[in-house]
């Protein structure tokens, strides 16, 4: 199994070009590492959308194929591992809804396991369900997001309009109803969540669930088995299962490559263990695989919300935790989730203080990245935005 690929930060040595040509003196790729006499150097991004987020991919060039590819993060870096130094452990929370913001109320949900943990805080069996029920739509939403946009990135507008402007809206309007809130929600709180469904909010989500069924069928018909979206991403962007296993992939991007692991179902948290679903698997570990898992995801997460409406009981939605002057016990903890980007991680220590003594994440999208470098060689250019936007990264929770 080979090494990782990782960038060269020592000075190059230039290369000299021959005495009286046109290029001749020193060539250099002064960030990264020296090109050949026939590379060209592109700097593709940062810019948004189309590198998702302020993402700048240094790209070496042999006409059209990558010779190598080095992403380089760090424009959106706010410091939120070190913010969580001065912040009490409830005002985290909001922090939280910033990383991964197309699925705030996953990480909402790692953070409080983390502080839960931490206390040994027992969690009313309604607000069990309930998490559940906003995990699952907001992953649901997450791939939506990711279906309308990798459209786009193909060279498909209209799935954008079905799966972003339609079906999406009407799971942040649910949103809206049970925390005021469409993007950082803020809902799942320390010992719980922030507050019940408010009247009539489940039979409303019943009646999505009803509805959005028979969408699956029509995205299909519209992207997924396109001639073309298939021609462009089959067989582009082939990650082993190996590789993804040697990089320390996760989630539907380490499924797509065949390995068969989701948290939901060997690693249960919460009332997980209580609730049957499918996990997909892809074959080729190619750019179709990482986008079909994530299609036929949307459909088990819609089975998981159905199974939770039907089965949440009635019951407090806080459990018995310090409202004021939370102050765990000195110790550490770590809490993990199958977030819609994978594996999402929070480490905690507690010096019995209001505040963290500190915290580390584990942000899939960060660790997922890594693989561009490696999946890009051999690629046309054209093919690029292609392969990165298969990786279903978020900056928010690359950079921290």
């Amino acid at each position: 199994m080979s090494e990782p690929l990782i960038p060269i930060h020592e000075p190059p040595s230039p290369v000299v070009a021959p005495s009286g040509s046109a290029a001749e003196g020193p060539v250099f790729d002064t960030k990264f590492e020296r090109i050949g006499e026939h590379e060209m150097l592109l700097n593709m991004g940062p810019q948004h959308p189309s590198t998702h987020g302020v993402l700048r991919v240094v790209l070496t060039l042999d006409g059209e194929v990558i010779t190598r590819a080095a992403p380089d993060v760090g424009y959106l870096h706010r410091g939120v591992e070190k913010l969580s130094e001065y912040r009490t452990y409830p005002q985290l929370i909001v922090l939280t809804d910033r990383l991964d913001y197309l699925s705030a109320m996953t990480n909402n949900w790692v953070y409080c396991l983390a502080v839960e943990k931490l206390l040994g805080a027992q969690i009313p069996a309604r607000a069990e369900y309930l998490r559940i029920i906003v995990g699952e739509l907001n992953r649901l939403a997450s791939h939506l997001v990711f279906f309308g946009t990798y459209g786009i990135d193909i060279g498909a507008f209209t799935p954008f309009l079905y799966a972003f402007g339609r079906e999406r809206e009407r799971i942040l309007d649910l949103f809206e109803e049970i925390c005021g809130a469409r993007l950082t929600y803020n809902y799942i709180r320390i010992g719980g969540v922030m507050a019940d469904a408010p009247e009539g909010w489940v039979d409303r989500c019943r009646d999505f669930v009803t509805y959005m069924k028979p969408k699956f069928k029509e995205y299909d018909d519209l992207l997924t088995y396109n001639p073309i979206f298939m021609d462009r991403t089959k067989g582009i962007g082939v990650l082993s299962k190996e590789k993804a296993i040697a990089y320390g992939v996760s989630g539907p991007n380490l499924r797509a490559s065949g390995w068969d692991y989701d948290m939901r179902r060997d690693l249960p948290y919460g009332v997980y263990k209580d609730f049957t679903f499918q996990v997909p698997l892809g074959q080729q570990g190619d750019c179709f695989d990482r986008f079909l898992v994530r299609r036929l995801e949307m459909e088990q997460s819609l089975g998981i919300v159905e199974q939770a409406l039907d089965k949440l009981p009635q019951g407090e939605t806080m459990g018995k935790v310090p409202k004021v002057n939370l102050r765990p016990p000195a110790g550490e903890a770590y809490a993990q989730i199958e977030a819609p980007r994978g594996w999402l991680g929070i480490y905690l220590v507690s010096d019995n203080t209001d505040k963290p003594y500190r915290m580390h994440i584990r942000p899939p999208s960060f660790i997922n990245l890594q693989t561009l470098q490696e999946i890009l060689i051999g690629s046309k250019v054209a093919d690029t935005i292609a392969i990165l936007g298969s990786i279903d990264i978020v900056l928010g929770e690359v950079d921290r």
